[in-house]
């Protein structure tokens, strides 16, 4: 990893002459399989409920209703400036559960494996996953793990399910956003998303942009603990902010209107983006949510939120209106309003 003063070089994935690699046999159910489960990943990962290997994990009813979230990670590339397909799988599977209302417990992992993949970069994505899950508070219990012939996957994909436990009040959700409704960022705006394209692509600027990854408790929690009534959370990854605002918009059936002077974005990721045509809002984010709070909260809630480090970038971005023309309007600059027109494909592919 870096820290920003030193210089971060993607890992070469492709080649595995110093160690040994996995083998198709390790996939098929047999021995080799046992063997590659015991010894790496319920080793690295595992707790009492994993170690026992059944079928399917035996887990303590819950006092409240349960909140049940899936996904895959197919990023490239899988080791990126502070981050990894590990982390980032554990992370962004907690953020789905905790921006529901929940307090994260417990996920599967399943790992689909590219015949030759170095056990090494395996063991690094693994360890990765356990002190993801460490820093989240969820025990990884259930899991699979296939291995398919050179070319059939791009090195190693991952599916994760999570579950949690609702907390009351839970988020109404963004049907029920009203006119006068504040909008809240957590933090930089896009900074996934310019991590993945600086490295995957070797652009070369120093200090190499990081990616946000990191869990969401803290954030909702700090709401929670202020006692201030959420309409919607939502964290911003694919499509970014932009997308999660028509979303909403569509959901409520109201005008989300935001100032782009409002909006953070890091130095890093605004210069990219201004060098490449990019819009920062559509840009993914794997640490950052978008919040509508009712009228007259959000500064409450900002305070809340710049007592965490984390979170020292969230801001006020807008306000929700009655329905115009346009779903969602920005203010750039010293110019009118325009409407934020939604991308019809993604920017930039595979970044979670």
């Amino acid at each position: 990893m870096n820290d920003g003063t030193q210089t971060w070089t993607c890992p070469l994935l492709t080649s595995a002459a110093d160690g040994e690699v996995i083998s198709l046999a390790q996939g098929d159910g047999g021995a080799a399989s046992r063997r590659l489960i015991q010894q790496q990943v319920a080793r690295i990962v595992g707790n009492d409920i994993l170690h026992r290997l059944e079928d399917a994990a035996r887990l303590p009813a819950l006092a409240g209703e349960i909140v049940f979230t899936t996904d895959s990670f197919v990023v490239s590339p899988l080791f990126f400036p502070r981050g990894d397909i590990g982390k980032l799988a554990v992370f962004g599977t907690v953020n789905d559960l905790i921006v529901a209302g929940a307090r994260p417990r417990w996920l599967s992992l399943s790992l689909i494996i590219e015949e030759g993949l170095p056990t090494e970069l395996l063991r690094r994505v693994l360890t990765s996953v356990a002190n993801a899950a460490e820093a989240a508070g969820v025990a990884v219990v259930a899991g699979d793990t296939k291995v398919v012939p050179r070319g059939a996957v791009d090195q190693l994909f991952l599916n994760t399910s999570g579950i949690g436990e609702l907390i009351e009040p839970a988020p109404a959700g963004p049907a029920a956003i009203e006119v006068g409704d504040e909008l809240l960022v957590t933090g930089h705006v896009g900074q996934h998303g310019v991590a993945i394209l600086a490295c995957r692509e070797n652009l070369g600027f120093e200090p190499p942009p990081q990616t946000d990854c990191a869990s969401l408790w803290d954030a909702a929690e700090a709401l929670r603990d202020a006692g201030i009534p959420v309409r919607a959370m939502r964290d911003a990854t694919r499509g970014g902010v932009g997308a999660v605002l028509h979303e909403w918009a569509s959901a409520c059936g109201h005008t989300l209107a935001i100032e782009s002077a409002a909006i953070p974005v890091s130095p890093e990721a605004r210069g990219i983006c201004e060098l490449l045509g990019l819009d920062p809002l559509f840009l993914a984010n794997e640490g950052m949510m978008v919040v509508a709070v009712p009228n007259g909260t959000a500064d409450r809630a900002l305070a809340a939120w710049h007592q965490l480090p984390q979170h020292q970038s969230a801001q006020r971005i807008g306000e929700v209106r009655a329905r115009t023309l346009s779903p969602v309007v920005i203010q750039r600059g010293l110019g009118g309003e325009q409407a934020l027109d939604e991308p019809i494909g993604a920017a930039l592919p595979r970044i979670c």
